[in-house]
Order: C-alpha cells, then sequence, then structure tokens
C-alpha cells in the first residue's frame, strides 16, 4: 500500500473540519430552544420616522436582516408605550436585548381574571 500524499491528507482535513463545523452548528441551533413571544419596550420614535419603520430597524439590526424581523414581529405599541411584541428564539432575545435603544424585554403573558364578582358587584 502506497502512503498518501500532502493533497490527500490536505483533503482529508478539510473534510473534517467542515464537517465538525457543520455539527457544531447543529449543536447549538438544537440548544438554542423554542421560540417565544416576548415585549420588547423601547426608546421614543424620533421625530418623523414612522414606528414600524423605527421598530423593524431595532429588530433587523439584532436579528441580522429586514427579511427576519418582519417575520418575527407580532405587533407594535405606539399610544401608551413604545415598543413591539416579536416571537424570538433565545439566541436572538440576548441580540434584541444587546440594541441601544431597548429598554425592557419581558416575555408575553396572558392573565384571566380570577372573579368577576367585586365587592358584590357583577
Amino acid at each position: 500500500m502506497k502512503p498518501p500524499t500532502a493533497a490527500s491528507v490536505y483533503l482529508l482535513t478539510v473534510l473534517l473540519s467542515l464537517a465538525g463545523a457543520g455539527a457544531v452548528a447543529m449543536a447549538a441551533a438544537a440548544t438554542d430552544g423554542p421560540p417565544a413571544t416576548y415585549l420588547v419596550f423601547v426608546d421614543p420614535t424620533p421625530p418623523g420616522v414612522p414606528c414600524m419603520k423605527y421598530h423593524l430597524g431595532i429588530l433587523s439590526a439584532a436579528l441580522g436582516s429586514e427579511e427576519k424581523a418582519k417575520a418575527a414581529i407580532i405587533y407594535n405599541y405606539k399610544n401608551v408605550i413604545n415598543g413591539f411584541s416579536a416571537r424570538v428564539t433565545p439566541s436572538e432575545l440576548e441580540a434584541i436585548k444587546k440594541q441601544p435603544q431597548v429598554n425592557r424585554v419581558l416575555p408575553s403573558a396572558t392573565l384571566h381574571l380570577m372573579s368577576s364578582n367585586f365587592d358584590g358587584v357583577s
């Protein structure tokens, strides 16, 4: 049997490196967790900038593209608070929290009234 050539050793090294990188990426994606919905409170919208555009800009910067931001955003809030709700993975959530315009992020929750009887009033 003849010894391997330098080219075949190099090719084998490259293939093993690519396989390892793919396995690491798959493991990272698997541990990222399922997406969840969050409320993101942000700084006031600058004058003259539409609310939706401002929120998409923040989310696009965190997620890496406007297409991902449009797919993730659920609702824009602009009257009482300034912010948006979005469905994101834990790693995307961490990227959103790092944006300078973001003040607070809370998980979305639905609260249910325990009783409709308040001091005898139905």
